[in-house]
């Protein structure tokens, strides 16, 4: 038998009445709230609400006058038409035979080109991280080097101009060119095509013939290089010790040519300019 349950205490029935009171004031404010916002919207009275709606009303008029028009009627069915027709024709060509050669060759692509990525993905990472640094140690060059493009570009513009402006006239003669090229070429593109077959042939058979000896001569050349490893070192390490010994003297030619060039452009200034300070004198002894 079902037992009887407890009736509810005096102060459950107290806390349930406020949280439905305090629920109901809640609702009641959030319909308050959003019929303020009604209302200051489409009160009349400020202009904002009578305003809204008439722009509402004549852009739903004009968007209705516009797709009634036999031009938009047209334009919606050419847009149906055409995604049906991609539809169909597009859907046959996932099963279409001729697919499986185009997936077959994508899938021996990827397969080829997944090594080949993982083993040069450390290069391009350290040629990238040194072009920027490149990029960075020349960015005071760049604004001269941008000023330079710009002042090519002007110049090189009357030029396209003119050049435009000559053939736009020539277009007869243009033409006639075209139309020539393409009368005498004509003829000729059977003989290519089967001058290429015949070439590519002959390209294969050559490569067949002479791959076996690039092999030997490939492996030769890396045991000749491996044997002469210690000569190619002891020549790179010559060659960077001379390196490290001149560098001292070209720093020393660079600084005497930049002290001989300032004071070439010093003398050459108070000559151009002689009246600009005549008590002042400037002498520059090179070192």
């Amino acid at each position: 038998m079902a037992t009887i349950p407890s009736l509810p205490s005096r102060d459950d029935v107290l806390r349930m009445a406020r949280n439905t009171t305090d629920i109901t004031g809640q609702l009641l404010d959030t319909a308050g709230n959003i019929t303020r916002i009604a209302i200051n919207t489409f009160d009349p009275r400020d202009g904002s609400g009578s305003e809204a709606l008439r722009v509402l009303r004549e852009t739903t008029a004009e968007l209705a006058e516009a797709s009634e028009s036999p031009q938009a009627q047209e334009a919606f069915y050419r847009i149906v038409d055409t995604l049906m027709r991609l539809g169909t024709s597009g859907a046959p060509l996932a099963v279409h035979p001729v697919s499986e050669p185009a997936q077959a060759l994508l899938a021996a692509l990827g397969d080829s080109l997944l090594p080949v990525l993982d083993a040069v993905e450390p290069a391009v990472e350290e040629f990238a991280a040194a072009l920027g640094d490149l990029v960075e140690a020349a960015s005071p060059l760049l604004p001269a080097a941008a000023g330079l493009a710009a002042g090519a570009l002007l110049a090189l513009t009357p030029v396209i101009r003119a050049a435009a402006d000559v053939l736009e006239e020539s277009n007869p003669e243009l033409r006639r060119i075209a139309d020539a090229l393409t009368a005498a070429l004509a003829p000729l593109l059977p003989l290519q095509v089967a001058l290429a077959e015949r070439a590519a042939a002959a390209g294969a058979n050559v490569v067949r013939t002479t791959l076996a000896p690039l092999a030997d001569l490939t492996e030769a050349a890396a045991a000749t290089t491996k044997a002469a490893r210690p000569v190619l070192v002891a020549g790179e390490e010559i060659l960077v010790f001379g390196l490290e010994h001149l560098q001292p003297l070209l720093m020393t030619s660079a600084s005497r040519a930049g002290r001989f060039a300032r004071a070439a452009a010093v003398r050459v200034s108070a000559a151009v300019s002689p009246a600009a300070e005549r008590g002042v004198v400037v002498a520059v002894s090179p070192v």
